[in-house]
């Protein structure tokens, strides 16, 4: 069934909303089968139902965006259709299915589908939650797996390597405690020895070397923030909005490849030789059949016009339209490629952050909302417990925005 006819089924003001919001189909007739499968499913009714809550709660928990990793008409379609439901929850109740609130708060936030839906307010007003006082969760371990039994039946490689493994522990066995010793020091050493040799980037900076384990609550400082400098740019071959650029992060295998979509917002002659921030931890993902190994920091605005200021939100100031654009974080003067970029504040300044972000526990997700940028335009991430403001820095200085304040960082 072609698109146009899943969204036919959809109703009012539903299907409006999913039009107005021009929400990606799909990049591959994969995501395009899986789009029009959900919003049938939308369509239906019967996934938004209460009874199948729990079933919806176990699909969104490893995903962002219910199909692939970017916003899709689906999405809008299930955001929309989950408004009547969550917007009448009460704190207990959405507490209960963290994974489909969570879903649900970052759809309606995204400025396509904020600007969609006020077109058609207020069917689809913003649902404010109560994430401050949300019970925390607990990351329970999975139990030890059982051994299974070896089967009795060993071909004659087995049963020579179980020959093998006898008659070294025999040998080990009739060995004297000094030598069992020094040999189990040795083998200690042998396993201590770092995969990659012990090699750094030029860029490596302060607090030891070893990776902190991504483990308890999501913090600013997992989220390994490099200067970069762009040594080389060009726009995708098949995609019209993406740039793919050659980024020097001061490592000894050299650039970076890095796909962004900042085609429509920066001119490519603006963004050659650029210095920039850029997220070094992410996991790989391909764009368009480009695998991008990094993200630059950037920060988006939007105009008041589109997005009035309430008591609660600082939104960032533009005259170019609804879309105030977006700019890319600079890093303080005489920066150089590989330098540490790190989060003001005791508890951070010093703290390592994780060798790569597990993307299923959502860590760069939980942290980003309190990215922006101040009113000197400098870059912070303010706690949203404590509201302290942790300014995002070199050791050299501050980074800032060119001229956004009160913007998203992403």
């Amino acid at each position: 069934m072609s698109y146009e006819a899943s969204l036919s089924k959809l109703p009012q003001p539903l299907k409006d909303l999913v039009a107005n919001a021009q929400a990606d189909t799909g990049r591959t007739d994969t995501d395009k089968q899986e789009v029009v499968s959900w919003i049938d499913k939308v369509a239906a009714g019967n996934v938004v139902k209460s009874e199948n809550f729990s079933d919806l709660e176990s699909t969104l928990v490893p995903r962002t965006y219910i199909v692939s990793n970017y916003l899709t008409a689906a999405d809008v379609a299930l955001y929309g259709a989950l408004h009547p439901t969550l917007s009448q929850l009460q704190p207990a109740q959405y507490y209960a299915t963290p994974a489909t609130t969570r879903y649900f708060d970052h759809i309606q936030t995204l400025p396509s589908v904020r600007a969609a839906a006020q077109a058609l307010s207020p069917a689809f007003s913003t649902v404010p939650f109560d994430f401050e006082s949300a019970p925390k969760m607990e990351r329970k371990q999975e139990p030890p797996k059982k051994k299974e039994k070896a089967p009795k039946a060993v071909d004659q490689t087995a049963a020579g390597e179980k020959s093998e493994v006898a008659a070294k522990s025999k040998e080990n066995a009739s060995r004297p405690p000094k030598e069992k010793k020094e040999k189990k020091e040795k083998e200690k050493k042998k396993d201590a020895t770092p995969q990659d040799g012990g090699k750094k980037g030029k860029g490596d900076a302060g607090g030891g070397t070893a990776s902190a384990e991504d483990t308890g609550e999501p913090v600013p400082s997992m989220i390994d923030l490099r200067v970069g400098r762009i040594l080389d740019v060009k726009k995708h071959p098949d995609a019209d909005s993406l740039y793919i650029e050659q980024i020097d992060l001061g490592e000894e295998t050299g650039p970076r490849t890095v796909v962004s979509g900042l085609v429509n917002y920066i001119p490519i002659e603006e963004m050659r030789d650029k210095y920039l921030v850029a997220i070094c931890n992410l996991k790989p993902a391909a764009m368009r059949g480009v695998k991008s190994f990094a993200m630059v920091l950037a920060v988006r605005a939007f105009s008041t016009d589109a997005f009035p200021i309430d008591s609660n939100t600082s939104q960032a100031t533009s005259k170019d339209g609804k879309e105030g654009g977006i700019e890319l974080i600079q890093p303080p003067p005489d920066s150089k490629p590989g330098e540490r970029v790190y989060f003001e504040g005791p508890e951070y300044e010093n703290a390592q952050p994780v060798s790569q972000l597990n993307p299923k526990k959502k860590i760069f997700e939980t942290i980003q909302p309190g990215f922006t940028t101040l009113d000197t335009r400098e870059a912070a991430w303010v706690n949203p417990g404590t509201k302290s403001v942790h300014r995002i820095r070199t050791k050299d200085g501050v980074c800032v925005a060119p001229t956004f304040i009160g913007a998203s960082l992403s």
